[in-house]
């Protein structure tokens, strides 16, 4: 089952339960699903179908960062959109993984102690194994720490 059919159906039951909130995240989740399927004109892989969720968590998180402090009901409206998109994002690589995955890459390439030149061939090789399964940014930082 796509990922497009499971939304459909949990906005259906949003729908039946009056749960308005919900049917609305659902609905613009599904929306830009169907936007990326007619874009590339054939059905979305897995990856792309969290690729999209991805990029609508960080959408919601912008404008839950630019919201001015009074206007609480754009500041909830963004929490409960985040609340529904966690339940379809992909599950995040945990800080030991990514650790583990960077040794990896590292033992890989046969460098024995890592210096701030090897950051771009560790990137290199690190990131197409990573992504869409870890935030960049942290991984950015754990392979400086590695480094250092």
């Amino acid at each position: 089952m796509s990922m497009i059919d499971t939304v459909r159906s949990e906005m259906v039951a949003a729908m039946k339960n009056k749960d308005k909130e919900r049917k609305e995240s659902l609905s613009m989740l599904l929306a830009a699903l169907k936007n990326k399927a007619i874009d590339k004109r054939e059905d979305l892989t897995e990856a792309e179908e969290y690729e999209v969720v991805k990029k609508e968590m960080k959408q919601t998180k912008e404008t839950l960062d630019l919201a001015p402090a009074d206007r609480t009901d754009i500041i909830e409206q963004c929490k409960a959109r985040l609340a529904v998109l966690s339940e379809f994002a992909p599950e995040e690589m945990s800080e030991e993984a990514i650790r583990a995955a960077i040794q990896e890459v590292v033992d890989a390439l046969g460098i024995d102690k890592p210096t701030g030149k090897d950051k771009g061939r560790i990137m290199k090789e690190l990131m197409p194994k990573v992504k869409g399964k870890a935030d960049g940014a942290l991984v950015n930082k754990l392979v400086g720490e590695t480094l250092a």
